[in-house]
């Protein structure tokens, strides 16, 4: 079932390339493709390139080019533009949702995450948490999409196929402190049984979460009885982990609703709140108005909001307005001091007074905030057809660095263009060579 919207490139890259050895004593590269910076499967070219076959014969033109093959060994520098080359593919590919929305796509990352990560095809359980805290026990195969999960969700909650575009999944973490921190949102093709097995050491639950940014859209949901509770425990929830912030007077008569189980009264009361309907980031590091400032990200209602504690221990609000926003990109930085996990940053070009300057945040929510970004857009531009408005959307020009550097310099991967670090691993040999890959555009 596909979803309207402004198409864009879903956060593929591919983080690694492993060099193995056959049976036979030939080699062959296992690339390791991640989607918003987690291990979605491992697959050779050789698998790529049937897939794109199948694409092709289906929908001809509208797939994008394909890495060629080539007949004679490869140089570490052909090596390096096939990898860049695949990663631009595997993007590009997922601009057009009839191609997504197939069979043939979505088959093939089906078999790739079982395949890697050894689980078959059986009958399981998932359980899928709402708001509260509470949970459906869901009874599903592990092969499940995350669009199958959400059906067989709304069909046991009694909602219509119809509003289905209004709510996702996503992968969150209860924090011990009591906040709720929200890891991604799940891919429509993904299996959400698999993904959770791959990131067991995190902790996720799989949660049901309204997804969309303009606050007004509820109005679309309050003739159903079912997605009005859905709105309403989240709604209650946002609240008591101070996602929202009412008024002293606000508050009072949210509660005094909330006794009553008015709930239809307290949903158009609490749109008229700050930061209702926002997604809430963690605690990050920001650069402005100075560098080491940490923050409180709010995204939502077309703007990024910070709560930035200054080093005078002030604080500081500032709105970036998604309309003055020209381009932004993810970029990841490397893994931390003990190493224990990835950094990220995600910057953003602004105009501030008629000046362009980058914002940069310092998140490892950074491809979640990218998602919010675009799906504000994509909002945006759905409200300027229905008024039969044009809206233009400009990506950054194309550019190339392929400089090389050390381990330790940063890896970028950008919502508009990507350039990261890439390592070649040949685990088998004593001395395995660590080299950034060139930067290139998407």
């Amino acid at each position: 079932m596909a979803r309207p919207g402004l198409a864009m490139k879903l956060h593929f890259s591919i983080t690694a390339a492993e060099e193995l050895r056959e049976r036979r004593g030939g080699r062959y590269v296992l690339y390791s493709v991640c989607l918003e910076g987690f291990l979605l499967g491992k697959a050779r070219y050789s698998q790529l390139r049937r897939w794109d076959a199948q694409l092709r014969h289906l929908f001809g033109s509208a797939v994008p080019a394909f890495p060629p093959k080539f007949y004679l060994a490869m140089t570490k520098s052909m090596a390096d533009e096939r990898r860049s080359q695949l990663e631009q593919y595997l993007q590009n590919v997922t601009l057009d949702s009839n191609i997504t929305n197939s069979d043939v796509f979505i088959g093939f990352f089906r078999k790739l995450q079982q395949d890697t990560f050894e689980i078959q095809t059986q009958r399981a359980f998932l359980d899928v948490y709402l708001a509260d805290g509470s949970n459906l026990r869901l009874d599903i195969q592990t092969s499940d999409t995350a669009q199958r999960i959400l059906e067989v969700t709304f069909c046991k909650m009694g909602l219509s196929r119809e509003l289905i575009k209004y709510f996702s999944l996503f992968f969150f973490q209860d924090r011990d402190d009591g906040a709720l921190s929200v890891v991604k949102k799940v891919a429509e093709f993904e299996l959400p049984y698999v993904s959770l097995q791959s990131m067991k050491e995190l902790h996720c639950k799989l949660g049901i979460r309204k997804w969309y940014m303009d606050p007004s859209l509820d109005t679309q949901l309050m003739d159903c009885r079912a997605s009005l509770n859905l709105l309403y425990i989240q709604a209650i929830q946002e609240v008591k982990r101070n996602w929202v912030k009412p008024t002293e007077g606000q508050m009072q008569e949210l509660e005094f609703l909330q006794k009553n189980a008015n709930k239809a009264k307290f949903l158009e009361l609490i749109r008229e709140m700050q930061f209702y309907g926002y997604v809430r980031l963690d605690p990050c590091i920001c650069d402005y108005p100075e560098e080491g400032c940490s923050a409180d990200i709010y995204v939502g209602n077309n703007e990024i909001n910070c709560c930035i504690k200054l080093p005078t221990n002030q604080t500081k609000e500032v709105s970036f307005k998604i309309n003055r926003l020209r381009s932004w990109q993810v970029t990841f930085l490397g893994a931390t001091q003990d190493g224990e996990e990835d950094t990220l940053e995600l910057r953003f070009e602004y105009n501030d007074s008629g000046t362009w300057q980058w914002i940069i945040l310092y998140t490892k929510q950074a491809f979640l905030l990218s998602s919010c970004l675009k799906k504000m857009i994509s909002e945006q531009m759905m409200k300027a057809a229905k008024g039969g408005q044009e809206m233009e959307i400009k990506m950054p020009e194309s550019t190339k660095n392929r400089k090389k550097s050390s381990i330790q310099e940063k890896q970028v991967v950008h919502s508009g263009f990507i350039s990261r670090k890439t390592f070649l691993v040949r685990p088998n040999e004593d001395n395995c060579v660590f080299e950034k890959i060139g930067e290139e555009d998407l």
